[in-house]
């Protein structure tokens, strides 16, 4: 099981919580079922169109790793391919892929490691089955 608590800013002290990040903004995209692992693709040129952010404003990137080809397809597409800041810590092959959960162990696994570097931002993505893809900018608190 896993749960990320997502609330507005202003309802952290009423609440008494502490963030351990923030959601700049996140974006989804459909795709061609056939092609469901590119759903990264649409959803990241969405989400740069959306905030104004390249990969260049990312510390890391996070792509889910649901199958290894998928991987060198998104990375493809997208033309960008900086192994220094791509799943620096594995991905859904040696992590696991947690059906309905992906999203919040990557998020988690960002999170925790622009903490350990000292702060910065991540890019989230995901492919989903039946066509749909998910981009999301976070930043540590």
């Amino acid at each position: 099981a896993a749960a990320l608590l997502v609330v507005a800013e202003d309802k952290l002290d009423e609440y008494g919580l502490e963030p351990i990040g923030f959601l700049e903004g996140w974006t989804a995209a459909g795709c061609d079922p056939a092609t469901m692992g590119l759903g990264p693709v649409a959803a990241t040129r969405k989400l740069f169109d959306r905030t104004g952010l390249g990969f260049d404003d990312f510390d890391l990137v996070e792509l889910n790793e649901a199958f290894a080809c998928q991987v060198l397809g998104v990375l493809k597409e997208w033309g960008w391919d900086d192994r220094d800041r791509l799943n620096v810590n594995g991905s859904g092959i040696s992590l696991g892929h947690p059906i309905g959960a992906t999203g919040v162990r990557m998020t988690a696994t960002a999170l925790h490691e622009l903490k350990r570097r000292g702060g910065g931002r991540a890019l989230v993505t995901m492919c989903i089955g039946g066509g749909q893809g998910m981009a999301a900018s976070i930043t540590t608190a």
